[in-house]
């Protein structure tokens, strides 16, 4: 055995199918894509959701509901959280600037303080938006609200 001599096993290494090579190829005439149609033809790209014509899924599906452009997301605080947020730290008032800082809330949201839960604390707090019984709930401890 010499280097010269060396070959792969028989079966090992497969030979690339030329397609389109004439009909000695065995893959001659319509080059194995059928006859005629767009998939037949050069440059042809399926749309992603196409279904064969058939009716596609989005249109099949009723629409629904609608989301204002100018509605306002708030991420919620509830006093439970608040509370919990005020035995970890340690602090008696919360503003903007101390969340984001604590990681309580990301830095482009806005805030709204909701009343689940129980507050035992009296806290400062400075947020976009707070309802009635968390206000209430707030005041009742000694603490304030401040909407920013």
């Amino acid at each position: 055995m010499n280097l010269h001599t060396l070959k792969p096993a028989k079966g090992a290494v497969k030979q690339k199918k030329r397609v389109a090579r004439g009909p000695g190829s065995g893959r001659g005439g319509t080059s194995t894509r059928g006859h005629k149609g767009a998939k037949s033809r050069s440059g042809f790209k399926n749309k992603r959701n196409f279904e064969g014509g058939q009716m596609p899924l989005q249109m099949r599906l009723p629409k629904r509901g609608f989301k204002s452009p100018n509605r306002v997301a708030y991420t919620v605080l509830n006093l439970d959280r608040l509370q919990e947020v005020v035995d970890k730290y340690n602090v008696t008032s919360l503003d903007l600037e101390t969340m984001v800082e604590k990681g309580i809330v990301g830095k482009n949201d806005r805030v709204k303080v909701l009343g689940r839960g129980d507050l035992n604390a009296a806290v400062t707090i400075a947020v976009h938006a707070v309802s009635e019984s968390a206000k209430a709930a707030i005041e009742a401890k000694g603490g304030t609200v401040n909407l920013v």
